[in-house]
């Protein structure tokens, strides 16, 4: 699914690299958990795989099935399946919700060929994803993210993931903010949507997010790179004696 080779990058303009050689491997239908101390490269990880401009790949590479992605414009790499659920989802003041969801799921349609969503159809799919991620009518109603509580932003990243059906999704600290009940309800619709050719990317700082959203592998990121990897119960090493052992192993 996502094979990524010596990935190098940095912020645009600046002289300092965030990513250092990392390589890292999902497979398809795995969901890959990535837990790292601050300043680790997590988010860095995965705005650049998303494209976002102000970061610069100053080498490697990242092969979506077969694809290098990093040769690719961000509405490209939304085609071929990438999603990714941002730390801090933005407000669109004057977008409404509905509006933004049929553009999307349009403009995704119209680059793989695929006809427009009629409007029936369309808003019973809407109505049905709301209602399982107990997202309200009336947030249906809108301008983007605009007075959302954290939960219901998270909530609302969700509804859209699962409107789009990547291929692979990348959660950014998607707990981020988030009491019980809302972390309980992002979740449930992230495990809905485990699927054998869908894979996930959970970055994370804490185990709690992954009692709910049960990882096959974790992945310590330090420094920009990839220090160890293992099975579920390193997440709950990492939660009981924190990153400083793991860190200074690698060093």
């Amino acid at each position: 699914m996502l094979e990524i080779k010596n990935l190098t990058a940095k912020i645009a303009d600046e002289d300092t690299q965030i990513l250092n050689g990392l390589n890292l491997t999902v497979e398809t239908g795995q969901v890959a958990a990535i837990m790292g101390p601050n300043g680790s490269g997590k988010s860095t990880l995965s705005y650049v795989l998303a494209g976002r401009e102000d970061y610069e790949v100053t080498d490697g590479e990242a092969w979506l099935d077969g694809v290098n992605i990093l040769e690719m414009e961000p509405d490209d790499r939304a085609a071929a399946g990438l999603f990714l659920a941002f730390q801090y989802p933005i407000e669109i003041p004057g977008v409404g919700q509905m509006t933004f969801l049929k553009a999307a799921i349009n403009a995704q349609r119209k680059k793989n060929g695929l006809d427009e969503i009629t409007p029936p159809a369309f808003i019973k799919l809407v109505n049905a994803k709301a209602k399982e991620l107990g997202i309200s009518p009336d947030m249906l109603k809108r301008s983007v993210n605009v007075g959302f509580s954290g939960g219901e932003k998270k909530r609302n990243e969700i509804l859209q993931m699962s409107l789009l059906e990547p291929k692979l999704a990348i959660l950014d600290e998607t707990d981020s903010g988030l009491d019980i009940d809302a972390l309980k309800i992002v979740a449930d619709g992230v495990n809905r949507m485990r699927a054998p050719d869908r894979s996930f990317v959970v970055i994370t700082h804490y185990q709690r997010l992954l009692d709910y959203i049960k990882p096959d592998v974790v992945h310590v990121l330090s420094k920009g790179r990839i220090i160890r990897s293992g099975g579920p119960e390193l997440a709950l090493e990492l939660e009981a004696n924190g990153y400083a052992d793991v860190v200074g192993q690698a060093a």
